[in-house]
């Protein structure tokens, strides 16, 4: 029987709203995948192309940015900036060939804890469906 794929994702999840929303869903005790890594940023709009483009040269297979609700970051337009340069990232992995849907950008709220657990949830389902990064394939995977 074939090992089950695990897949690695990476949150990239503002210190304000994401994050807060992550605390409170592990508050809750909500159940979402262990193979999510969360790493806290002081606000969404410092993500960086080359910081996600690391992230999946350096073995995720999904990667997701979550930023304040529109119209609040606390740093006032910081979400915007962080969706659009995910939607150009997305738009330059399509290009490549690197499906771009291994990329997403979620707004939310510090009380969205139920909200985290379910995009947690969602992107490893997704994720699972896509198969291994194409970087992460190992010589011989014919998957």
């Amino acid at each position: 029987m074939a090992e089950e794929f695990e897949p690695k994702i990476v949150a990239f999840c503002c210190h304000y709203c994401a994050y807060s929303a992550a605390d409170l869903a592990g508050s809750m005790r909500l159940q979402y995948p262990s193979n999510i890594r969360i790493v806290e940023m002081t606000c969404s709009g410092n993500i960086d192309h080359r910081v996600i483009l690391n992230a999946f040269e350096e073995g995720a297979d999904g990667v997701y940015v979550a930023g304040c609700m529109e119209g609040d970051c606390h740093f006032l337009k910081g979400n915007y900036r962080a969706k659009k340069r995910v939607n150009h990232v997305k738009q330059m992995l399509d290009e490549i060939g690197f499906d771009s849907r291994r990329l997403e950008f979620y707004n939310l709220s510090a009380a969205m804890g139920p909200r985290f657990a379910e995009i947690a949830n969602e992107m490893t389902q997704r994720i699972k469906e896509l198969g291994p990064s194409p970087l992460n394939k190992k010589e011989g995977d014919t998957k």
